[in-house]
């Protein structure tokens, strides 16, 4: 539905609008698709009141709001998680898909091939010899499945090779943790293992609790660094905080709280427990390769409210609240930031990593032309089809002060991909500038900066090296 203030702003053909509209309608086709294969979507809020005042209130208590809002951090979190989006190498590498557990909110089975790597193990000696290849060294190297210890003297394996190739990455391990054994863990921290991350199930009996509980015991005695990291399921607070309190007691360094997400399977078992998708469900379409695929409504508030409980509880344990979105961060990143001057209209985006240009349409061309050229902008396009002027979002402050209202400016949303003509850049989205020009590009690497004057766990060294998390 048109707004009034919208409807003020347009006139009859109005190529902002237009533009606007094409990319609102292929949204609305895709969410259409989706909601046609029977799942259920939460009423639309494009507001996030609640995710705003949490937000606010975390930063009050010393939190770090990274990448635009998809991470945020309170204390020391760990370099891998610095590294998955930051401008440096990190692979994670599987030994197969199997796995000994059954959770139905597993992301696996909406992976590429699930079950040919169920019937034959992934070739990783091949995978990180390739990488070794590469010319420049990963930061991190992480080991995931899958259950990574149904092949324990693979792992090991892998550990060590892994530490003969990169001396000085970071190695970790991605585990259900209950397979464990203490010669296991000896022989893993023998290997290089710098980080162990355990996932525990909230459905799961005290019994089976408690084993985990055992082996975390464990890992403190023999690995540096000690994790947690888990879906926060709507629903679960309760639960949450007293894992929270046993994890802290126990000498956890931390616990990735991560957004509850759909993975385009099981949708009876969600809907049983009454979860809704979020709605809008994404704020960039895309064809994302993280097999989270939707986020679940309410997950993200519930993970906010934990790191407020638990701060103002007073638990000494880092916490990192990883969105879905976050998880889409590393590939942008990684498609955009080898291109990031492919064109001096385009500015990288320090907060989601997409590249963007400002655009000013039809008869606010002329007077933000004037004005970019009077302060010494030189780079200016002209699209006499589309009826707009692009140029670099640095130069924003100067096009508001030219049309006097933001709204009728617009920001375009672009990434980088490659074609047999070489690399060009596809836009995904045309959207209205906000107030204030909030909205357009963080041309400034403040989550970067934010995290190489921040401590890592265990004081490990912050990366600061060129393209970021692909798993294999």
């Amino acid at each position: 539905m048109t707004s009034e203030k919208e409807r003020a702003r347009r006139g009859d053909g109005d190529a902002r609008q237009e533009a606007i509209d094409l990319y609102r309608a292929i949204e609305d086709e895709h969410f259409a698709t989706l909601e046609a294969t029977g799942i259920a979507f939460a009423p639309l809020d494009t507001e996030r009141v609640e995710r705003a005042a949490l937000l606010a209130a975390l930063e009050q208590r010393g939190a770090r709001v990274r990448n635009g809002g998809a991470s945020v951090v309170l204390g020391p979190m760990s370099v891998a998680c610095i590294a998955c989006t930051g401008s440096c190498v990190s692979r994670s590498f599987a030994l197969t898909n199997n796995c000994h557990r059954d959770c139905f909110f597993c992301f696996n089975p909406n992976q590429e091939d699930f079950a040919y790597w169920c019937e034959h193990p992934f070739p990783w000696r091949r995978q990180l010899d390739d990488l070794a290849a590469e010319p420049e060294a990963p930061a991190c190297v992480a080991l995931t499945g899958g259950e990574p210890l149904l092949m324990a003297d693979e792992a090991v394996a892998f550990f060590a090779r892994a530490r003969a190739l990169f001396p000085r990455a970071h190695l970790r391990l991605y585990t259900a943790g209950d397979l464990l054994t203490r010669d296991m863990l000896d022989r893993l921290a023998a290997a290089g293992l710098d980080e162990i991350r355990f996932s525990v199930k909230q459905d799961d009996e005290p019994s089976s609790l408690a084993r985990v509980f055992e082996r975390m015991a464990w890992a403190r005695e023999v690995v540096p660094t000690v994790m947690v990291e888990m879906p926060v399921i709507p629903g679960t607070d309760e639960f949450m905080e007293r894992l929270l309190v046993k994890l802290d007691d126990l000498g956890v360094d931390g616990v990735n709280l991560l957004e509850f997400a759909y993975a385009m399977w099981n949708w009876p078992v969600f809907e049983s427990l009454g979860l809704t998708l979020r709605n809008p469900p994404w704020r960039v379409l895309f064809d994302y390769t993280y097999a989270g695929a939707l986020a679940v409504q309410g997950s993200e508030e519930a993970c906010l409210r934990l790191m407020l409980w638990a701060h103002d509880r007073g638990l000494g344990l880092g916490l990192h609240y990883c969105s879905l979105e976050n998880k889409h961060r590393a590939q942008v990143r990684n498609a955009n930031e080898p291109h990031c001057a492919v064109h001096p209209c385009y500015g990288f985006d320090y907060d989601d990593f997409f590249l963007k240009t400002v655009l000013a349409f039809g008869d606010d061309r002329q007077p933000v032309r004037q004005a970019l050229v009077r302060a010494g902008c030189t780079a200016l396009r002209e699209d006499a089809a589309a009826q707009s002027l692009s140029f670099h979002p640095r130069w924003l402050p100067v096009a508001m002060d030219a049309v006097g209202d933001p709204g009728r400016l617009c920001v375009s949303v672009n990434i980088a991909v490659g074609d047999e003509g070489g690399v060009r850049l596809r836009e995904l989205k045309v959207e209205p500038l906000e107030p204030a020009g909030c909205g357009a590009a963080q041309c400034q690497d403040v989550t970067g900066e934010g995290d190489r004057a921040s401590l890592c766990l265990q004081h490990y060294p912050v990366p600061g090296c060129a393209a970021s998390d692909e798993s294999f």
